[in-house]
């Protein structure tokens, strides 16, 4: 696929994420969104067992702020020292811290307060969006799309689409089980730090053409 494809490709992602996070966050807003949530949690929770709040509590875990911080200087570290990959080392910190940041405005922005149903862990602060969820999404999807490259095998590559897709969406069930988030606390979370990646990868992808040209134009070349 071309430079051009994946921008575009890109462009249009964080574009759909936006409008998919201001829908939620305006229903959330208008408190039209009430019952969805209650009837997910209802759902979900109705699932409780000692195994699986065992199950939930690790996957939340994983999720924290403190594990996401060593596996992004593990994968920092495999970048800069396995891959040689500097540019895209910056690009793994700008998507990780940025989304951090930005749940942080949002949370203030918003100023949901978390669920009172049935919490089956302590914690303190907003609700919306999801931290958990925003940090899950960033950290995986990016992890995703810089190891895709190389990965040439199908199984292989498909294997690494499920363990991304399955670590975000268990970390987010975590949250909604354990009762300190609301569905669309998650859902929103997911499409706000989608946003923030497809518009990192958009403009890492419009940077790496533009240096791609410049090389091949320095060096004699045609770009027609």
């Amino acid at each position: 696929m071309s430079f051009k494809s994946n921008i575009i490709i890109a462009f249009i992602i964080s574009a759909f994420c936006l409008v998919c996070f201001s829908l939620i966050a305006l229903l959330i807003s208008d408190h039209k969104i009430a019952y969805f949530d209650s009837t997910i949690i209802s759902a979900v929770q109705g699932l409780e067992s000692p195994t699986l709040t065992s199950v939930m509590k690790f996957f939340t875990f994983i999720g924290s702020t403190k594990m996401v911080i060593i596996l992004s200087l593990l994968i920092m570290l495999f970048l800069y020292k396995v891959l040689h990959h500097r540019l895209e080392l910056i690009l793994f910190t700008v998507v990780v811290l940025g989304a951090a940041v930005l749940n942080f405005l949002l949370k203030q922005l918003f100023h949901r307060v978390r669920p009172n149903l049935h919490r089956l862990i302590d914690i303190s602060g907003f609700s919306f969006p999801s931290g958990h969820a925003m940090s899950a999404f960033a950290l995986y999807g990016i992890v995703a799309f810089l190891l895709w490259r190389h990965i040439r095998s199908r199984w292989g590559r498909s294997l690494l689409l499920f363990i991304s897709i399955f670590m975000i969406l268990m970390i987010g069930i975590s949250r909604i089980y354990l009762g300190v988030h609301y569905p669309s606390d998650i859902i929103g979370g997911y499409f706000a730090s989608g946003f923030w990646l497809a518009i990192s990868i958009w403009f890492f992808q419009f940077y790496k053409e533009k240096r791609y040209n410049k090389k091949y134009k320095l060096g004699g070349g045609s770009n027609e």
